[in-house]
């Protein structure tokens, strides 16, 4: 048995895949990826055994600059990655018994699997992705934002964006290969049987007329990997320390001095992740600490707090480590998502990224730093679940047995 994963992103949207490769790979599948050609995601895929084929320009380039791209250069990238994805996507198919695809910008891969006659599984990595009356859309880069509030509208006028970006383009290909065109492209890519690769406590799925989603909890790994011995020194010198981290994120250098200063007025240690933004310690003080790549569920559990950006994978693993979050969502994706789900659930605070003042950091962390808040947080890590990847290979395996 064989399967072709496929994405396209950040860290975010590739680690959740290799989860599903592993667990794949223990029910005897053979599985290779189509995944952005970055150094790391082939040294983490070749390590593990899987295959990688290479798909699109590197992501840590394009996320190189202060800003995201322009509207106008977003729209390039698209369009070009849907022909990228048809040039690539059929060879890499070929003997595979089904293709899961992760992400709305895999706009080939549902016309490649039923050329090829094969399974299609869509994932999301959060609910608000998939259409719903209960939540609007995300906010997609490069498109405007939507002046309505009522989601059903929101959610018809992002159908339309979709289609203006790619209707085209897709079903020039679909007719050269003989398949029927599509009319409405996001539906489409999403299936109406798609899967929620999303643990059900944090970020639960509402049950929506049409759609018949499958929700099996984060696809995730055990990460056991020993601290450095620098950091571990740090940690075991004081008081557990709060954690400032964007991940794949760009923040305005106001965020980070700004966390920094808002976590030493409530008097704690802070630990600066470097991430794709080479973050920088704000000054030479020895209570604060810079870090590069580490085990974040080896970390999450000896901290204070942890502030983010609002990504996925992190919301889940600080979550699961039982530790009060503040979420600085960027305006990007399904950060803000996962920040009102911090907020909902009692178990830490939020704020607006670009609005983001000295005295709202001071809030949130403190708000995050409260006894009840840690005891909330606590109590809801014992609830998250660690075994979505596997309920997801082997839901697949069986039924492509």
């Amino acid at each position: 048995m064989r399967v072709l994963l496929s994405t396209y992103g950040t860290r975010g949207d590739v680690e959740p895949l290799v989860a599903l490769a592993v667990r794949l790979g223990e029910l005897g599948v053979e599985v290779r990826m189509c995944a952005p050609p970055d150094e790391e995601f082939a040294e983490r895929l070749a390590a593990l055994g899987v295959r990688l084929v290479p798909v699109g320009p590197p992501v840590r380039e394009l996320m190189r600059g202060a800003t995201l791209p322009s509207a106008a250069d977003l729209a390039r990238y698209r369009t070009e990655m849907v022909a990228t994805q048809f040039d690539i996507l059929p060879a890499a198919a070929e003997g595979c018994d089904a293709l899961v695809a992760a992400g709305l910008a895999q706009i080939a891969a549902r016309s490649v699997a039923e050329a090829a006659g094969i399974r299609y599984v869509y994932a999301s990595y959060a609910a608000v992705h998939l259409p719903s009356p209960h939540h609007a859309p995300p906010p997609r880069p490069g498109w405007p934002e939507p002046e309505v509030n009522d989601h059903p509208t929101r959610w018809e006028l992002d159908a339309r964006h979709v289609n203006a970006q790619f209707r085209e383009a897709l079903n020039a290909h679909r007719t050269s290969s003989g398949l029927a065109p599509v009319d409405n492209v996001r539906d489409h890519v999403f299936t109406d049987r798609p899967w929620l690769a999303a643990d059900p406590v944090l970020g639960p799925w509402r049950r929506t007329p049409g759609l018949d989603v499958t929700q099996t909890g984060t696809w995730s790994l055990p990460d056991e990997r020993p601290l450095p011995a620098d950091l571990l020194t740090f940690l075991e010198a004081g008081a557990p320390p709060v954690y400032v981290g964007f991940g794949s994120m760009r923040p305005s250098p106001d965020i980070v001095r700004g966390a920094v200063e808002a976590i030493r007025g409530q008097g704690h240690r802070v630990l600066v992740s470097r991430g794709w933004a080479d973050l920088e310690l704000v000054d030479d003080r020895d209570d604060c600490f810079a870090l590069g790549e580490v085990s974040h569920q080896s970390l999450f559990r000896r901290v204070a707090a942890v502030v983010h950006h609002g990504g996925a994978g992190t919301t889940a693993t600080a979550a699961r480590a039982g530790v009060p979050q503040v979420v600085v969502p960027l305006r990007l994706s399904d950060n803000p998502y996962w920040a009102g789900r911090v907020a909902d659930l009692g178990i830490g605070a939020t704020l607006d990224g670009p609005t983001a003042t000295a005295e709202s950091l001071d809030v949130a962390v403190k708000t995050a730093l409260a006894p009840e808040t840690r005891a909330r947080a606590e109590a809801l890590g014992g609830k998250i679940r660690t075994d979505g990847a596997a309920v997801a290979a082997s839901l697949l395996v069986d039924s492509l047995r």
